[in-house]
């Protein structure tokens, strides 16, 4: 069954005459179409027993036909009501649809008030949220094989990295070295913004690349992923630019045991929260629970933030085929940031990372 036909089924069996997808991803997920809109409006409609459009900005429906989208894609100009097509579409397919499923994880109210107002008769209490975030929860060997080629990117991306730490450079110029020999080599987009932090810059766990100097003698921490194939790499490791206190030596073990323990448990038919809590609990029983301020972890494929987050209050049992991230992290305002992450999917009988750069702490001579 395809990924169309899962929701057609889905709106069937729950009695849905129409589904409205709005997020950019999902319709990547379910059309092979890549796009962020911004402003524009980007939807997929899917119908129990019809065939399902795409509508999108004028602009881009040449590129959605080249993608193999079997069914009609609708586009609209600037200056057209987005909104008044769409509701000519349905209505030629269905003359008065009275119940809706949406995203309700993602339309936002102007939206949702606009359909409102063009179909007064409907309601729209079906959620297709909770059933697409487990259409995506596991993944087939297809999608598998290109997380691991980007974990592959992700891990040249270290080195380059890793290479280019000078005391002369800055935060900034070691990220513009590793996307720049990225896009040599064909790499053409990241994750996310690539995160070099260096020092106590590191204990800021969403912080960004500062037009600063890099640390001599001080942790380096590098957060970086590719996209392949419309499929995502995201990983973390930290490093030493010369010699670093014993005090950070210890911090980084620490995260470090954390990281291992919890990649070594993960397996079928562990709780997330008990994963969670195993890296967790050498964290506290070590002195740093107090610098340890997310969750473990969370799930990937084509987004870097997908279902399930892997922390406490969460009762799901992983299975084969959930790819998710192992990023325990220890981050001391005024002293120092450690984080170390490998994403990994589970096999049937443990975990299986999708990148391989060495963990132990990597001691870079200052140059």
């Amino acid at each position: 069954m395809s990924h169309i036909e899962s929701v057609q089924k889905w709106l069937a069996d729950n009695n849905y005459q129409v589904g409205y997808i709005s997020n950019p991803k999902n319709i990547q997920y379910f059309t092979g179409f890549s796009s962020d809109p911004v402003e524009r409006v980007l939807a997929l409609l899917v119908f129990p027993d019809k065939d399902p459009f795409l509508f999108a900005p004028a602009l881009e429906v040449e590129a959605i036909k080249d993608t193999g989208w079997i069914y009609p894609v609708y586009g609209y100009l600037d200056h057209e009501d987005p909104f008044a097509i769409i509701a000519d579409k349905i209505r030629a397919r269905i003359d008065d649809p009275q119940k809706w499923a949406i995203e309700k994880g993602n339309l936002n109210v102007i939206r949702y008030e606009i359909l409102r107002k063009l179909f007064p008769q409907a309601t729209f209490g079906g959620d297709l949220t909770p059933f697409i975030q487990n259409e995506q929860l596991i993944k087939t060997p297809a999608e598998i094989k290109k997380l691991e080629i980007a974990g592959k990117w992700a891990d040249f991306a270290f080195k380059i990295g890793f290479d280019a730490l000078q005391k002369s450079r800055t935060e900034q110029d070691v990220v513009a070295e590793i996307e720049y020999a990225l896009k040599r080599k064909g790499i053409t987009h990241t994750s996310f913004d690539t995160i070099v932090q260096s020092g106590t810059n590191a204990a800021e766990p969403h912080g960004f690349p500062k037009p600063d100097k890099i640390k001599s003698n001080a942790l380096v921490l590098f957060d970086l992923g590719v996209i392949y194939q419309g499929y995502i790499s995201d990983a973390s490791r930290t490093v030493a630019f010369g010699k670093v206190s014993t005090k950070i030596q210890d911090i980084y073990k620490v995260c470090l045991e954390a990281q291992l323990t919890a990649q070594a448990a993960a397996k079928p038919g562990i709780v997330a929260e008990d994963l969670d809590k195993i890296a967790r609990d050498i964290i506290v029983k070590a002195g740093y629970g107090d610098y340890f301020i997310h969750r473990l972890g969370h799930g990937m494929g084509q987004s870097e933030h997908e279902f399930p987050s892997i922390m406490e209050g969460n009762k799901m049992e992983l299975q084969p085929g959930m790819c998710f991230s192992i990023e325990p992290g220890i981050y001391i305002p005024g002293v120092a940031g450690v984080r170390i992450e490998d994403c990994v999917h589970i096999t049937d009988n443990s975990c299986a990372p999708f990148t391989h750069t060495s963990k132990e702490l990597n001691i870079i001579p200052i140059r």
